[in-house]
């Protein structure tokens, strides 16, 4: 069996970035995050110089007569087009993570997550083996660990291996996620979903 890891999730003071990466998918996420700032800084620098431009350019004082124009085709033309070739730009990558994302072909193990109000069940279903996970009250914290983030049992999985992940709930909608691992995954009754992390 492969080593194992620990994954802590927890975030630091003043964290302004996404949590270090603790598998290809958390790996893809911050390329797609970093790829998306690139773009959309020059835009909100553009955006913010143009309105200012217009504010002091078409300021009442210096333009006690409004300008009659109401359109300009070449300009409509270009702000239509720009648009589209910057939503295209954002729209493949970002579909092609989201599939990525999806499921992983090989599986060498599976662990389904059952959402319960207010706990987890877990079962690893190739082992035969399932506990409940409760979150630990305040009175039972212990020095370093944390207030709504630590449980009586925890999930141990490997590392340097394909784990799908299938996740549903018996009775509302709730959310599964491991920030580190670039998964949040709405558990939903009656369905069962999909995903995937191979922890590195």
């Amino acid at each position: 069996m492969a080593p194992f890891a620990y994954a802590d999730g927890i975030p630091e003071d003043w964290q302004m970035w996404y949590q270090e990466s603790a598998s290809p998918v958390m790996e893809r996420v911050n390329e797609m995050h970093i790829m998306l700032m690139w773009i959309i800084t020059p835009i909100l620098i553009f955006v913010t110089v143009i309105l200012a431009i217009t504010l002091f350019r078409f300021r009442e004082k210096k333009n006690p007569t409004p300008s009659k124009r109401t359109h300009n085709v070449p300009l409509e033309i270009l702000w239509t087009l720009v648009p589209v070739v910057i939503v295209a730009a954002i729209a493949f990558p970002s579909v092609k993570l989201i599939y990525f994302m999806d499921k992983t072909e090989k599986a060498d193990m599976t662990l389904k997550v059952i959402g319960h109000q207010w706990y987890w069940e877990y079962e690893y279903p190739d082992h035969n083996i399932s506990f409940d996970s409760f979150m630990l009250n305040k009175d039972q914290l212990k020095d370093g660990q944390i207030r709504n983030l630590d449980v009586d049992k925890q999930v141990v999985l490997p590392v340097d291996t394909n784990v799908r992940i299938l996740g549903t709930s018996v009775d509302v909608l709730h959310s599964w996620a491991v920030p580190s691992f670039g998964i949040k995954q709405d558990t939903i009754p009656g369905r069962l979903r999909e995903t995937w992390v191979r922890i590195t």
